[in-house]
C-alpha cells in the first residue's frame, strides 16, 4: 500500500464515513490472563467511545512506510489450508461472529506477543464500498462496483495513570487523584487484506509497529509466517556496510559524498510519487557505477549484497539517506550541514595532516556570539 491508499482507508475512521460493522476486544493482564472481552456492533458504542477508537485505528495506519508501516507478502505455503493467511481469511470471513475463531486469534497473540504488562487487543471488521474515480481523480460514489472487506487489529498497552493531586468539584477540595488503567495508543497492529491499487489484495498485509527498530520478528513469523524485513536502522547499517565493503581502501570522502549526493537527487525526483522510493540490489549497483566505483570493485557486489542485506532485500531510500542533513563525524568533532551546501566543505592536507576545511563566510557565531570572519594579521613594532 502507498500513502494515498492508506489515507483513503484512514478517512473511513470518522462518524460520517464509518464502514466498521463490528468490534471485538480482549483485555490481557501481565500474567497473560484474559480479564475481559468485548463483542459489539461498532455503531452501538457511544459517540465518545467511537471517537477514542477512531484515534487508535488511525494511529495503527500512521507513520512512515518502510519504517512504522511495512507491507508484507505471505509465502505461498501460508495460503494453503492451515496456513496463517488462510486463518486470517477465515477470521475475516466470520465477520468476527465466530467465538471459537476469535478465541484462537486472541490465544495466538497472547502466546507470541512478548509484553510483560497489561494490554488490550482490539479487532474490527469493516466493509468499505469503494467509490469509482473519474478521469480527473474525482470520486464517483454512485459508480462503485467493488467492496473492500477487511479486518484491522490494534494491540494497545494499558498503563496505570500517574499519581497526583486533583481538584474535586463535588467536595471543592484538592485531593489525591484516583488512578485509572488507561488504554494507550497501539504498540503493534495490522491491516488485512491490503488495499492495493484501490482493490483487495489477499496476498499481503500491512504491519504497524510504534518502534521502527523493534519489528518483533518472532511475533511476525508465528502470527503471519512472513519474512521480517530489516528495520529502518538495519537498512541504514547494511547500506553503510555495503559501501565500506565494496569500496574497501578506496572508501574516500569524495566518493561517499558523491554517493549520497546522487542518492538524494534520486529521492528528490521521486518525492511526488505516492509510492516510497525503494532500491533493489541492481539499483544499488547502478548507483555505485554512476558514482565512479571501478568495475573491479563491483565483481563480487552481488555476493556482498546478499551476505549483508539478504538475497531479496530491498532498501527504502528514506532509511539510508537523510535529505535534510549530512553528518560528518570525527572522534572529536561532529559537523551537520544541509546536503545542498555540502560542497562548501573540503578536505585539504595542511602541515602534513589531512583536514576538513570549512570556509568562514558570512555571519559566524560561537555560542550565539558573532565573531569576525576576516583574516587577522599580527604586526610587530
Amino acid at each position: 500500500m502507498n500513502k494515498k491508499e492508506i489515507s483513503e482507508i484512514k478517512k473511513q475512521f470518522s462518524p460520517n464515513n464509518c464502514a466498521i460493522t463490528r468490534i471485538c476486544g480482549c483485555y490481557v493482564d501481565g500474567e497473560k490472563n484474559k480479564k475481559t472481552e468485548l463483542k459489539e456492533a461498532f455503531l452501538s458504542l457511544s459517540e465518545e467511545e467511537m471517537f477514542k477508537y477512531f484515534e487508535i485505528f488511525k494511529k495503527t495506519l500512521s507513520g512512515t512506510i518502510g519504517k512504522n508501516l511495512i507491507n508484507m507478502d505471505f509465502p505461498l505455503e501460508q495460503e494453503k489450508e492451515g496456513g496463517t493467511q488462510e486463518f486470517l481469511m477465515k477470521l475475516r470471513g466470520s465477520k468476527l461472529q465466530d467465538n471459537a475463531i476469535l478465541e484462537e486469534f486472541y490465544d495466538k497473540i497472547i502466546e507470541n506477543y512478548d509484553y510483560g504488562e497489561n494490554y488490550y487487543i482490539i479487532l474490527i471488521h469493516a466493509v468499505y464500498d469503494i467509490p469509482g474515480k473519474s478521469s480527473d481523480g474525482q470520486e464517483m460514489f454512485d459508480a462503485s462496483d467493488e467492496i473492500y472487506d477487511h479486518i484491522l487489529c490494534s494491540i494497545c498497552p494499558v498503563n496505570l495513570s500517574k499519581a497526583g493531586l486533583c481538584y474535586n468539584a463535588e467536595t471543592n477540595n484538592i485531593e489525591d487523584r484516583i488512578r485509572d488503567w488507561i488504554v494507550e495508543m497501539p504498540d503493534l497492529g495490522f491491516l488485512f487484506p491490503v488495499f492495493n491499487d484501490r482493490s483487495t489484495d489477499i496476498h499481503s498485509l500491512l504491519y504497524y509497529t510504534k518502534n521502527a527498530e523493534q519489528l518483533r520478528s518472532s511475533f511476525v513469523d508465528e502470527m503471519f509466517g512472513c519474512t521480517t524485513p530489516l528495520s529502518a536502522g538495519g537498512q541504514r547499517d547494511s547500506f553503510n556496510a555495503l559501501v565500506e565493503e565494496t569500496l574497501g581502501e578506496d572508501c574516500a570522502y569524495d566518493t561517499v559524498m558523491n554517493i549520497h549526493e546522487k542518492l538524494n537527487e534520486w529521492v528528490d525526483s521521486q518525492k511526488d510519487s505516492p509510492d516510497p522510493a525503494v532500491l533493489t540490489k541492481p539499483e544499488v549497483k547502478r548507483l555505485f557505477e554512476e558514482c565512479g566505483v571501478e568495475n573491479e570493485k563491483l565483481e563480487t557486489f552481488d555476493q556482498t549484497y546478499e551476505a549483508i542485506a539478504g538475497e531479496n532485500a530491498s532498501l527504502m531510500a528514506a532509511n539510508i539517506t537523510n535529505t535534510r542533513r549530512t553528518e560528518i563525524k570525527t572522534p572529536d568533532v561532529v559537523i551537520h550541514i544541509d546536503p545542498d551546501r555540502a560542497a562548501l566543505i573540503e578536505t585539504q592536507v595542511i602541515d602534513g595532516r589531512k583536514c576538513i576545511v570549512i570556509p568562514m563566510e558570512g555571519d559566524v557565531e560561537i555560542n550565539g556570539i558573532h565573531v569576525s570572519s576576516g583574516n587577522s594579521e599580527s604586526t610587530e613594532s
